[in-house]
């Protein structure tokens, strides 16, 4: 299939995106890397009057630390974020992340802030972003910025707090702490996990694939740290309530989330 008719715009900043998506409204889309909103457009499940490609505005990519705080931003792409030394020092849970994240080619042209927008409940980075407490950065209407939570950001099956109007500038994650890991269980590598876990030894866990958004549970935390991982496990299964998908019911689920959690514990304490 093809995309219905659009116009196209790749403004060279800042300034320039937000005036075009002021006049055009929500009838306008930002393509951050294309992996998502292309396909989308294609299948006519999108059918936006006009994509702006922020591929040009270099305040949007790189990364960088500031005082205890890494910066990343939103169109650095992930293969970028992968390799690079800053993150493996501070942030190593992101370096983790990325190999699971489908193909070389996709890694090569998507986007942190591009996955991160779109809120798929089972990708990879909307988890890693909870597990590390990290703050998403967003611009609105007015030109100033907005601070939210990454546990207030996500609301739901591609749905975040994000503004109609507004643009995801970076995400800031305070140094890490500590080991990470991060796991999933696919139908072959490359493909959303049927179940995730990003895992720090703080502990977090943020478990993605099983909700309509990834999850932490304070319960289970708090188990893993007192008493130990069978303790956590049996408060997982009574507290997580997984969405079944088409080929997965939801006890399956369950029962794969307490299968990674004894995995991810085994590692963090290795």
């Amino acid at each position: 299939m093809k995309s219905a008719a659009f116009r196209y715009a790749r403004p060279e900043g800042l300034a320039e995106a937000m005036v075009l998506k002021r006049a055009e409204g929500e009838d306008a889309r930002w393509l951050a890397g294309g992996q998502s909103l292309v396909p989308m457009m294609n299948m006519r499940v999108a059918a936006p009057s006009l994509v702006i490609d922020l591929s040009r505005i270099r305040e949007l990519a790189g990364i960088r630390l500031h005082d205890d705080t890494l910066h990343i931003g939103a169109m650095t792409r992930h293969a970028a974020v992968g390799a690079d030394p800053l993150v493996a020092r501070h942030a190593p849970l992101l370096a983790q992340a990325v190999p699971w994240i489908a193909h070389a080619a996709i890694r090569a042209r998507g986007t942190i802030g591009g996955s991160l927008a779109l809120a798929d409940p089972a990708a990879e980075w909307p988890a890693c972003c909870l597990a590390l407490d990290a703050t998403l950065v967003v611009l609105g209407a007015d030109d100033a910025e907005r601070r939210i939570a990454a546990a207030d950001f996500f609301r739901g099956i591609y749905a975040t707090a994000l503004a109609p109007d507004e643009l995801l500038l970076r995400v800031e994650i305070p140094v890490q702490r500590g080991r990470s890991t991060l796991r999933e269980i696919a139908r072959r590598h490359g493909d959303y996990a049927t179940v995730g876990l990003a895992a720090t030894s703080a502990p977090a866990l943020a478990f993605f694939g099983v909700a309509d958004r990834p999850l932490r549970l304070a319960g289970v935390e708090a188990a893993l740290a007192g008493q130990g991982v069978d303790a956590a496990v049996a408060i997982l299964r009574t507290t997580l309530e997984p969405i079944a998908d088409l080929d997965h019911a939801a006890a399956t689920k369950s029962h794969l989330a307490g299968v990674l959690l004894r995995r991810v514990a085994a590692e963090l304490r290795a």
